[in-house]
């Protein structure tokens, strides 16, 4: 498939097919995963960064394993709304996720969607709702983190005109 807008990532998936949210960090990836009602967004696991390679790879092996059709990447934008390095990087990951097979053979789209704050409102639940301790927040933060992007994405495509 190719990246494609929010709007769009609907039509881009097969009947029975779920979204998959990523908040990619430097050193780990968190992941969660849609319902096939594409309502619900759930965390999944984090990878612990390495090489791209082994990263796709594990990647792709959860894509077929939980039939996902499509991606959203939390897109790092700076607080004032424009694009920094982080950004590039995001957007590479994704330019380097759609040469790969699986993603060429299963027309896995990938969308962006804005994840400002999505770190920092996570982290200030767990303090405040939860009362984790650091080392158990440490150890959950990036697939919430992604499930709160995901959560987002789903969120506008329930509202979307015909949804």
């Amino acid at each position: 498939m190719a990246i494609v807008e929010i709007k769009d990532l609907k039509s881009a998936l097969k009947r029975g097919e779920k979204l998959m949210g990523l908040d990619l960090g430097s050193k780990t990836i968190g992941l969660a995963l849609s319902d096939v009602l594409l309502s619900v967004a759930s965390p999944l696991e984090t990878i612990k960064r390495t090489k791209f390679t082994p990263d796709a790879e594990r990647l792709e092996g959860l894509i077929a394993e939980h039939e996902v059709g499509a991606l959203v990447l939390g897109l790092p934008l700076e607080m004032d709304g424009t694009e920094g390095t982080r950004c590039q990087s995001t957007r590479d990951f994704a330019r380097n996720l759609m040469g790969r097979d699986l993603f060429k053979e299963r027309g896995i789209a990938i969308a962006f969607w804005d994840e400002r704050l999505s770190t920092s409102a996570v982290e200030r639940m767990l303090v405040d709702d939860v009362d984790m301790t650091r080392k158990r927040r440490g150890e959950v933060i990036d697939k919430l983190a992604a499930t709160y992007i995901l959560q987002g994405a789903l969120d506008a495509l329930s509202h979307q005109v015909g949804a």
